[in-house]
């Protein structure tokens, strides 16, 4: 019996680079971002307010079409792929479970108005080639990440189910193996001389583990992604060193924001501005940043002005057993 769907608390959807030694007490995360534009030299963003928590990630954008006519182009969300083979050996967190194509219950919004988006979902065989039809043709689930895929599967007649290992659909040790790629898109009309406000929300999926690897051997593993300077490994180390068992008492969590998406539009980003919120007081993070300030207990803020983002953004939160 293959065992590789997710239990209730989490779920799988982007394996780190480096899992340490501590991976099987760890859940990875799912690394979305923002919106993709059609190619077009008409359609500037002036503006991204990004806020990113534990429960939420939210976006702020205003656009200007500069072209002097409207322009309607195409605006996609893309959702992270999943699937693969794999894929299903980790724990990983889908924040929505109940939802084949909308994992991350993403919402968008353009001047205050919901917008009724498309949904394109296409399954890509380890081969590389779209296998979407023939999915569809013999009753198979596309997400493969839900309950009854694999049993869908095993139900083929023989000739059938070797079928779908020649095409590389299937692998009889670890069921369906193919990627899933979803994306939200729809014709958006940029008017002339008016800026329009666009703004879309979704919860993030958040890596996890039991302990934090911040201040132990592990630590080398995550310095450089996640920015971790010496003041925090101090912190971490000290509270360690107090706990009769030599804990210190946090847990890590992850998230990860595409960020380079903000690079797609025809001149930078005029204004930027970043919100991490950490969620408790007693909570710490950390990310790779210039000029960020704590703007209240819990938010630390970065602006940048005309910036073109050139790598994505990786949060490394440090949860509090006082706050779970």
């Amino acid at each position: 019996m293959i065992q590789r769907r997710f239990p209730a608390l989490l779920a799988a959807l982007a394996v780190l680079a480096a899992t340490p030694a501590w991976a099987n007490d760890t859940s990875a995360e799912l690394a979305a971002g923002g919106l993709v534009l059609t190619k077009s030299d008409s359609i500037e963003m002036r503006s991204e307010d990004l806020y990113i928590s534990e429960q939420a990630v939210r976006v702020r954008y205003v656009f200007a079409n500069t072209s002097g006519k409207d322009v309607t182009v195409r605006v996609a969300f893309p959702m992270p792929d999943i699937g693969g083979p794999d894929f299903f050996q980790s724990d990983v967190s889908i924040p929505i479970q109940d939802a084949p194509a909308n994992v991350l219950g993403f919402s968008t919004k353009v001047d205050g108005k919901l917008v009724r988006a498309e949904v394109e979902q296409k399954a890509i065989a380890t081969d590389g080639v779209d296998r979407t039809a023939w999915l569809v043709a013999n009753h198979i689930p596309l997400a493969v990440h839900l309950d009854g895929v694999d049993e869908a599967l095993r139900a083929l007649p023989q000739a059938k189910r070797d079928e779908a290992v020649r095409l590389g659909l299937y692998d009889p040790d670890q069921g369906g193996v193919w990627v899933l790629k979803t994306t939200y898109h729809w014709l958006q009309t940029f008017p002339a001389g008016r800026p329009i406000v666009v703004e879309h929300a979704y919860r993030p999926s958040v890596g996890a583990t039991v302990a934090t690897s911040v201040g132990t051997e592990y630590a080398n593993e995550i310095k450089d992604k996640y920015c971790v300077d010496k003041a925090l490994t101090d912190t971490v180390i000290r509270a360690a060193k107090a706990d009769k068992d030599g804990n210190a008492p946090w847990v890590d969590r992850w998230i990860d924001y595409v960020l380079v998406t903000g690079g797609n539009w025809k001149k930078p980003i005029g204004d930027f501005r970043l919100v991490v919120d950490k969620g408790s007081p007693k909570n710490l993070v950390s990310f790779c940043g210039s000029g960020v300030k704590k703007i209240s207990p819990t938010q630390f803020e970065m602006r940048r002005t005309n910036w073109r983002p050139e790598k994505d953004l990786s949060i490394l939160l440090l949860v509090s057993h006082d706050a779970m």
